[in-house]
This record gives C-alpha cells, sequence and structure tokens, in this order.
C-alpha cells in the first residue's frame, strides 16, 4: 500500500510540475506577444542612412506606446512601415502594396514580410520643409558617396540646410554637413526657380529624413514624401546591440 501511495505521489507531483511549466511557457508567450504588438518595437537597421545616430547592423527597440497616446514629434526617431520584402528572394520593395508576383525573381509572393525604414521626423503635419542651398561644403568634410555631384574647381560641394516654416532647423545630429543634392524625378514636382525644394506636409502625414544626410534615400527622393500617420509604429528610444545606449 505504500509503494502504491508512493507512486501516486511522484505520478502526482510530476504531473504538477508538467503543468506548471506549461503555464511559465503560455504566459511567457503571452508576455512577448503584448510586448512586441502592443508596448515595443524591436527592429534591426539594415543601413547606414541614421550614421552616426545608428550605424548599420545596429538593434533598437522603439516604444509603440509613444505614439498610442501622442503624436510624432519633430526630431523623433521613428520606425515606420515602407513597403514589402519578397519570401523568396529577400528583395525590398519600397512605397508599393505587396504584389502577387515578386519582380525581382517572378515567383508568387504568399506571405510577403513588412518593410520597416527608421528616420528622423522633420516636418509633421501642416509644417513647410525647404531645402536650401547654402554655402559650401569642403570635399574634405564628408565621406565619398555615389549620391554627391561632382566637386568644383575648389574642392567645394554647394553646403543645403533644412528650414522648417521659415526658421533653419539646428541639425547637430548630422554625420557630416549637408551637400546640396539634386533629387530627379522630385526636382521638378518640388523644385522652386531658385533652386530651393519645398515640401508641403498634408495633415496626418510626416516628413522623414536620415541623419546621415548626404546617403541616406529619404523623403526628398521618394515618388510620395509623406508618410501616413497610421504606418508610423514606434518611437526609438534606445539601442541595444552592438553598443547599448539612450537614441535621441
Amino acid at each position: 500500500m505504500d509503494n502504491i501511495n508512493e507512486e501516486k505521489g511522484r505520478s502526482g507531483g510530476l504531473k504538477a510540475e508538467i503543468i506548471s511549466w506549461i503555464q511559465v511557457i503560455l504566459a511567457a508567450v503571452i508576455i512577448a506577444f503584448v510586448l512586441n504588438n502592443f508596448i515595443i518595437a524591436n527592429s534591426k537597421v539594415p543601413t547606414g542612412s541614421m550614421e552616426t545616430t545608428i550605424m548599420s547592423g545596429d538593434r533598437v527597440i522603439g516604444s509603440r506606446l509613444s505614439y498610442t497616446f501622442g503624436d510624432p514629434e519633430r526630431g523623433d526617431i521613428a520606425i515606420f512601415k515602407f513597403g514589402w520584402i519578397c519570401e523568396n528572394c529577400e528583395r525590398a520593395m519600397g512605397e508599393s502594396p505587396a504584389p502577387e508576383i515578386c519582380p525581382f525573381c517572378g515567383e508568387e509572393i504568399k506571405k510577403p514580410e513588412t518593410l520597416y525604414y527608421v528616420k528622423r521626423v522633420i516636418g509633421v503635419p501642416g509644417d513647410i520643409v525647404e531645402i536650401k542651398r547654402e554655402g559650401t561644403v569642403a570635399e574634405s568634410e564628408v565621406d565619398p558617396s555615389p549620391s554627391l555631384p561632382s566637386p568644383d574647381e575648389n574642392g567645394n560641394y554647394p553646403g543645403a540646410s533644412v528650414y522648417v516654416n521659415g526658421e533653419k532647423l539646428p541639425e547637430d545630429y548630422l554625420k557630416e554637413p549637408m551637400v546640396y543634392l539634386y533629387l530627379g524625378d522630385n526636382a521638378e514636382k518640388y523644385g522652386t526657380e531658385d533652386g530651393v525644394y519645398r515640401f508641403e506636409v498634408p495633415e496626418g502625414c510626416y516628413f522623414m529624413m536620415g541623419d546621415n544626410r548626404n546617403n541616406s534615400m529619404d523623403a526628398r527622393f521618394w515618388n510620395d514624401p509623406f508618410i501616413s500617420a497610421d504606418k508610423i509604429i514606434a518611437k526609438v528610444m534606445l539601442r541595444y546591440f552592438p553598443n547599448p545606449g539612450l537614441l535621441k
């Protein structure tokens, strides 16, 4: 009898322990789901468009709650949806709905992955953002980039500054002095006769630029320069890998 009771005790104890572990695992899954979908956003930055604030390969944490209870503000570093990634060839398709057939590999896209960008908020709804040619930038002051124009005979590039609502925007976060760049098709759409690029931010939308201003494919070059509020998911708060620290 004692042996039977002892076996029952062991069996009951093992069953209770298994149930306890299942409860712990389920709780962890639920907590992770709530954190990742309602509280934080975890993102890996694939390019150097935000250098040196955020380096290529850095992993960052964003607060979803910041934009649940408030609106993005000028100067925020934000994570937002920009397009899609083909699950077959892993090529990115920006500024478009997910197509049924990948234009790169020709395979059917069944489960497209969302493409996220990380940029700084420069213009908020109602702002007028202007990029003006201003001064010069010495060739020695900037890193080589295919986006840069040819320097003049003195080794200088045309400089540029950003103005918001008529006031020059202080940008101490920039990697290097900003060079005035030709914006391709957007030069005709948003350029003025005196060479100023002028973007009027619509209601419910935001204008984003990278801190690595001379090597960032940002709002200046997009077909639609404005990101709607529903695509902005989190405010970047900190980098946790490889060099942990707060970001601003």
